[in-house]
Formats: structure tokens, C-alpha cells, sequence
């Protein structure tokens, strides 16, 4: 979908036009009232359901919610599923064309935030012909927008879907995010976010980064169960090679990660983690920036998500039930990590189902 009419942004600057890539499923009924919104984290993108071809490795990153009779079943709703403003896999971003110099903006694309996220997703809707979301849903940085919609646009809401998120991002989350971006910053070939046009990749940077947070999305105890303290050979070589199971299994994230994504997206999207904090508008105080919504809530946690804990979701609940909120809260046994939302696991899938069967839209 392409936009001409420009778009405001928090850190005052301004996109005078822009395109987003959105992947649909189902069908809008007549009264725009069945659609639902569902938020990719840091990482994902729009494709969050189906196969794209028949020599797909994998499906969309929600497969296991988004489909026929599934939680977001596509019998009953209309699901539109967006690359936010600044990615990198078809929506307008840093390695996108400028039309005012006909050179990638690269460093020049202006920070983006959650606000201005959902700013866009409303033009979205309307275009579309969506009166009302049923429902906004994601995980992590997905959650978060459906948090902020419910806060930017209550009417136009009806329930959000927060799991596995956060009312804002701990001091350890904002320094792991630090991390990632002066390692991508460091690389010899990043060029002060100018490498296009050398036509050169960070990759070192991008792969160290992308590894310190994979790190961070799995529990101990998955990474325990899944490799141990397995070697790749059948014996220890001494030197700095890769030696065991783990090491070459994050190497392997950070390799496909540098041929699907882009540094300064990277860069872009932890900055948006970083500055989200809805209740800064009122002095910290999330249930006086909750307290007049009409929103419906379903919060969901896992207990061995260590990035995003089960305390930060009970924080959000908290300043719903003490603003007088509508909230829905269950925390899952997971040994999966952060991870565990996009994991196939019964008790929780059946539980996020039988929420989304009970919000009702029109015939």
C-alpha cells in the first residue's frame, strides 16, 4: 500500500511518503468489525502466516495461530499482519530509496517509535475498510503496539492480545540492546550506516549482534536440553574454532540472520523497543494513561522468559485492574524462553483460542 499523505513523526521529523507491505487472511465482513491486527516483534515482518511456495522451509511466523480454525481463526476474522515503517522486507526503510536524492536514506531514515507504528496501522485500517479491530495482537514488540493502540485509539479496539511483553524496557534490556548496536556499529564496514554505498554488508557486527540476542530469547534450560555441553568433533582441539554444539548453532543464527536483514533496521527497531514507556506521558503512571479505555485485555507470560518475565506482564495487569480494566492474565510453564510465544504448545494455544472465540463480531 503506498502513502502519499506524509506522516508525522515523534522525533519531529516528517516521511513525506512511504509504502507498507501487509500480508490478509479471511475475509472483512460487510460491517468492518470481524479484522484483526496482529504486530510483528524486532525481528519478524508481515509474512506471519502460510507459505509463500511450495519449497517454503518454514510458514509465517505465527503459523501455529493464524489459520482455520486455529485461535485467530480465518473462518471468523479478517487478519492483516504489516511490516512496520523502517524494515527491511518491503515496507519503506534505511535501505530504500530517498526520492529527494535517489540514494538509499541508509543512517538518514528518521527514528521511528511504537506511537508512530500505530499512527500508520490507522491509515492502514481505513484504507482497508476496518471500522473496528476486534482485536490487536502480538508478541514482545508486537505486544506493545497492541498496548499503544489501545491507548492511542480506544474506540477502535476492542480487545489486545499482549503476550510475552512489557509497560516498558528494563535497564539490563536496554543495555543487551546497547550491546547489539555497537557491535554493528564497530564493524569495519558499516560506514556511519552508509555501507550501501559501498556495497558492503556489516555482517561481523550484524552476526554478533543477532547472536548476543538469540542468547537472550532462549532459557537455560532450553539451550541445557537442546545441546548440553555436546562437541561438534569427538574430542577438544584447544584453539578458538568452534568446538561445541552451541557455538555452532549460534553461529548458524547469525550467518541466515545477515542474509535476511538489515543493520541499520536493527539499529532502528531496538531504538523503538528502547523508547517505548506509554506512562511517561503521566509521570510513570500507567493506570492513569489506562484509566478511561474501553479496551478488553488478554496478557499472557511464560515462566522461563527471562528478557520479558512474568513480572513485567503482572505490571501491565496490575494498571489495568487498579485503573478498573477488563484484563484476562495466565502465565504458561515454558522451558522455551521469550521464544515460547511462537512455540506450539497445547495449554497455551488452547487458552489463547478459547479468548478469541468469545469476542464477538458481526455476521
Amino acid at each position: 500500500m503506498h502513502f502519499d499523505e506524509p506522516l508525522s513523526l515523534e522525533c519531529g521529523k516528517t516521511i513525506e511518503q512511504y509504502d507498507i507491505v501487509y500480508e490478509a487472511y479471511g475475509t472483512l465482513n460487510a460491517a468492518g468489525d470481524n479484522a484483526v491486527l496482529v504486530c510483528h516483534a524486532l525481528s519478524a515482518d508481515h509474512h506471519a502466516a502460510g507459505y509463500h511456495s511450495e519449497t517454503d522451509k518454514k510458514p509465517g511466523w505465527w503459523d501455529i495461530c493464524i489459520g482455520p480454525g486455529k485461535a485467530i481463526d480465518t473462518n471468523r476474522f479478517y487478519v492483516v499482519s504489516p511490516s512496520n515503517l523502517g524494515h527491511c522486507s518491503g515496507s519503506t526503510g534505511p535501505r530504500s530509496i530517498d526520492p529527494k536524492t535517489g540514494k538509499a536514506y541508509g543512517p538518514e531514515f528518521p527514528m521511528v517509535t511504537v506511537k508512530d507504528w500505530v499512527r500508520y496501522q490507522k491509515r492502514l485500517a481505513d484504507l482497508l475498510g476496518v471500522k473496528q479491530w476486534a482485536a490487536v495482537a502480538g508478541g514482545s514488540l508486537g505486544g506493545m503496539q497492541a498496548l499503544q493502540w489501545s491507548i492511542d485509539f480506544p474506540d477502535f479496539v476492542k480487545h489486545a492480545i499482549v503476550i510475552a511483553s512489557a509497560p516498558k524496557l528494563s535497564a539490563q534490556n536496554i543495555a543487551f540492546n546497547a550491546v547489539a548496536r555497537q557491535a554493528i556499529m564497530s564493524d569495519p564496514d558499516f560506514h556511519e550506516g552508509r555501507y550501501y554505498d559501498f556495497d558492503v554488508v556489516p555482517a561481523g557486527g550484524l552476526k554478533v549482534a543477532r547472536m548476543l540476542g538469540h542468547i537472550t530469547y532462549l532459557s537455560d534450560d532450553a539451550m541445557g536440553d537442546k545441546f548440553g555441553r555436546a562437541l561438534k568433533g569427538d574430542k577438544l582441539n584447544y584453539d578458538y574454532g568452534v568446538e561445541f554444539e552451541v557455538e555452532s548453532y549460534l553461529r548458524y543464527q547469525g550467518e541466515s540472520f545477515v542474509n535476511r536483514f538489515d543493520a541499520n533496521t536493527y539499529l532502528l527497531m531496538t531504538k523503538a523497543l528502547d523508547y517505548f514507556d506509554p506512562a511517561l506521558e503521566k509521570d510513570g503512571d500507567l493506570s492513569a494513561v489506562l484509566k478511561d479505555i474501553p479496551t478488553k485485555f488478554f496478557l499472557a507470560s511464560f515462566t522461563t522468559d527471562w528478557r520479558f518475565s512474568p513480572e513485567r506482564s503482572k505490571e501491565i495487569v496490575k494498571a489495568l485492574t487498579d485503573a478498573g480494566r477488563d484484563v484476562s492474565y495466565l502465565e504458561f510453564e515454558s522451558n522455551h524462553g521469550h521464544d515460547a510465544f511462537l512455540v506450539p504448545m497445547n495449554h497455551y494455544l488452547d487458552a489463547f483460542k478459547s479468548y478469541m472465540s468469545n469476542i464477538e463480531v458481526s455476521a
